[in-house]
């Protein structure tokens, strides 16, 4: 007889607070530093927190891992009550945290981490198909999490961003790229790559306003395959209007191929990086 299992995340996974429940996930926070303070990301430290800290003194924090003790901890709240647990975590070109919950889980045992390869909502999916195959199968958390790793490359995450000021301001972006791209009303699409750990390279560059960059983004995306896993959709923003979100679930709703289509916020680690303005759509390709 298997073991029962519990499902964690790292807190970038960008679940809405009724998937959290519907899933029966534990997120577990990345750390948000501003100098000398730390905070854990959506415990003591939200989106906007971010934002008007940045707008009132032009301040970006800097994000931190998960420590291996952190992870640890975590974990044994489960191994000890005779769980296995099923760790998803932020990929690993961006962030330690899945190294450390890897080297946490083989002391501890029965903890079977996957690396998402992949950022926000992305990682959200893969949730998701755990808590389908807990429920719909009388699978192991070993064969979850295998077959959880088979489904990661056909992961497709990506989003476009309004402005490229936050990108400047945490050194990823020149202030000349930044000037030369609102000159030319360049709105650039990141790709994150599923086979690199998740690697971020700029693909696509739109121009125009958003709201309609929003729109041909999004019908671009879900034109560039044949097959889609039909079960859910991701519809991730961060200070983007209600009304452009809607105009992107309805495009989405209007395709019929998915069931479920889950709209959520963008994490305060994600915001950090990309500031407001940031939508992205995630899906499972067949």
């Amino acid at each position: 007889m298997n073991r029962k299992i519990k499902i964690t995340a790292d807190s970038t996974c960008d679940l809405s607070e009724e998937l959290i429940k519907l899933f029966d996930v534990e997120l577990i926070p990345l750390h948000i530093v501003y100098g000398e303070e730390s905070f854990d990301d959506g415990v003591n430290i939200f989106p906007s927190d971010i934002i008007e800290r940045y707008r009132k003194a032009r301040q970006l924090p800097k994000t931190a891992a998960v420590s291996m003790w952190e992870y640890a901890e975590h974990f044994k709240k489960y191994t000890e009550q005779g769980y296995d647990v099923i760790h998803i975590g932020l990929g690993s070109s961006i962030s330690s945290s899945y190294q450390n919950s890897f080297n946490a889980a083989k002391d501890i045992g029965h903890v079977y981490p996957v690396d998402s390869q992949s950022l926000s909502t992305a990682c959200g999916l893969l949730v998701g198909k755990a808590y389908d195959m807990i429920c719909e199968t009388d699978m192991s958390a070993n064969e979850i999490a295998e077959e959880l790793k088979r489904i990661v490359p056909k992961i497709s995450c990506s989003f476009v961003i309004d402005s490229l000021e936050f990108l400047r301001a945490g050194g990823r972006c020149s202030t000349l790229a930044m000037l030369g791209a609102n000159l030319l009303k360049i709105k650039p699409c990141i790709e994150v790559s599923n086979s690199a750990g998740a690697s971020m390279t700029v693909g696509r560059k739109y121009r125009g306003k958003f709201e309609t960059v929003v729109e041909q983004y999004t019908r671009e995306k879900l034109s560039q395959y044949s097959g889609f896993d039909n079960k859910r959709i991701a519809l991730v923003s961060c200070q983007v209007s209600d009304e452009l979100v809607k105009s992107v679930y309805d495009i989405i709703s209007d395709l019929g191929t998915f069931q479920e289509i889950c709209i959520t916020k963008a994490s305060c680690t994600i915001t950090s990086h990309c500031g407001p303005g940031t939508l992205g759509v995630m899906f499972i390709t067949k």
